[in-house]
């Protein structure tokens, strides 16, 4: 079955790094367009950025310049580098099959304050 888990959260300071790390699973990684969305306290879910399988990327406008989705088709692992973190980054972020989310991971708390 498919599995998704995330790793790498946790608290930082506005303006700091951190990478999540994302293993799948149960099914032909390197065939599969993956997603970055998370979820903010108190609202919905967000998408926040794509690769396909070639290595194309998008981003939501909130996030360019300062985050930078890769992955590792031999370790089956997805990645989210995020750099000059705002508080506005604080949320739960999940690695996910689908833009909208439904096929997600159990997710990583990431919180931005100081």
């Amino acid at each position: 079955q498919v599995q998704l888990v995330e790793s790498g959260g946790g608290l930082v300071q506005p303006g700091g790094s951190l990478r999540l790390s994302c293993a799948a699973s149960g099914f032909t990684f390197k065939n599969y367009w993956m997603y970055w969305v998370r979820q903010a306290p108190g609202k919905g879910l967000e998408w926040v950025s794509t690769i396909t399988p070639n290595g194309n990327t998008y981003y939501v406008d909130s996030v360019k310049g300062r985050f930078t989705i890769s992955r590792d088709n031999a370790k089956n692992t997805l990645y989210l580098q995020m750099n000059s973190l705002k508080a506005e980054d604080t949320a739960v972020y999940y690695c996910a099959k689908d833009r909208e989310g439904r096929n997600r991971g159990q997710g990583t708390q990431v919180t931005v304050s100081s």
